[in-house]
């Protein structure tokens, strides 16, 4: 009688081998599975390195300073009177800070005093005489060379009152310390009763819109650093950021090795407030480089290194990292783009061998 079961055409003898090959045949299709499955997480497991357009920034603390401070000092030694800057007050052009009072002035203007009335009262004498001379002429009473003499004694007359006068002037200028241009009072550096030498600051001004921002940078990018360079200052106060742009680079390196750099605000509108401080950000050149996602970076003996796939095997290769944005890190060298690199377990597929190199300590 015939039947579909299996057992009628496999004989006793022949059983064994047949599941072995049902056995076998499930395993290969199992593997096959498990092999399939590797190769998409193996896939997974790359990534590949892009080139694109990096501009890196520059961030340090800045503060507004002065361009330059101006010190109105005594013109000569003498006793302060009447001094009533304070620090912080504006003053204009011209105007009176305080007065100098003391025996030498004072000796001096009285000097100058006799001097210009002893002058006037020559120029008063050698018009008189030049006057009778002309008159004279007329009735032949003098000559031609005695009136050019006395109009010559004249004009010497008149030059020395006016020598006279304007020292004079001067003294009484010195007597007086005014502000020579209009700004704010910085420091006050003397007290009035207080006797000063010739050439001492009385006070220091901060001249009315000459403030900049002066901020100190660190680092090897230095030297890219641009007069005309523009970022942007966050004010400490969370202000809304302000545009500015280099002003000049003071070429003077830092105690710890900073360039000094000076900006001023991209806009007329705005005005700097004297000692205000923040942050400022400088946006630099934009340059072409290598962009790899930062956990495919492995550390090893000081140096960074990156496992990079190729038809060969996955083998390491050192490069050099940069600025960090995001999950990303770009590349200052060491890899071309278009590279396929390991991103996951990459540490522990780099360091793979270290269990059988290990040698315990004896």
């Amino acid at each position: 009688m015939r039947t579909n079961s299996f057992r009628s055409f496999a004989p006793a003898s022949a059983r064994p081998f047949t599941w072995a090959c049902v056995l076998v045949a499930a395993f290969l299709s199992l593997g096959a599975k498990q092999s399939l499955a590797k190769g998409q997480s193996r896939g997974a497991a790359y990534a590949t390195a892009q080139a694109s357009a990096f501009t890196p920034h520059l961030r340090a603390y800045a503060q507004v300073v002065p361009i330059a401070v101006l010190p109105v000092r005594a013109a000569e030694q003498g006793i302060l009177d009447g001094l009533s800057a304070l620090p912080g007050m504006r003053v204009r052009a011209g105007e009176e800070l305080a007065h100098l009072e003391g025996p030498q002035i004072t000796s001096m203007l009285l000097q100058d005093r006799a001097n210009v009335r002893s002058a006037r009262a020559q120029l008063t004498a050698a018009q008189r005489s030049f006057v009778i001379l002309k008159q004279q002429l007329i009735s032949h009473l003098s000559t031609r060379q005695a009136v050019h003499a006395a109009e010559s004694a004249v004009a010497q007359s008149q030059t020395n009152f006016d020598n006279a006068r304007s020292r004079l002037a001067a003294v009484r200028r010195m007597m007086t310390v005014r502000a020579p241009a209009s700004g704010i009072v910085l420091s006050v550096n003397a007290s009035s009763g207080e006797l000063v030498a010739t050439g001492a600051p009385v006070v220091t001004l901060q001249l009315s819109g000459r403030l900049w921002l002066r901020a100190v940078y660190y680092g090897a990018d230095l030297r890219v650093i641009q007069t005309g360079v523009t970022g942007e200052f966050s004010p400490a106060g969370g202000s809304d950021p302000i545009p500015v742009r280099v002003a000049e680079i003071l070429g003077a390196l830092t105690a710890g090795g900073g360039e000094s750099v000076a900006l001023v605000p991209r806009t007329r509108r705005f005005n700097w407030m004297n000692g205000e401080y923040g942050t400022v950000r400088l946006d630099l050149p934009a340059r072409r480089m290598v962009a790899v996602p930062t956990r495919a970076l492995i550390i090893d003996r000081g140096k960074w290194w990156v496992l990079v796939h190729t038809p060969q095997g996955d083998r390491p290769q050192a490069v050099v990292p940069g600025p960090a944005r995001g999950w990303m890190t770009y590349l200052k060298s060491g890899l071309e783009p278009g590279a396929q690199v390991v991103v996951e377990n990459a540490y522990l597929l780099f360091h793979r061998g270290i269990a059988r190199r290990y040698q315990p300590a004896g």
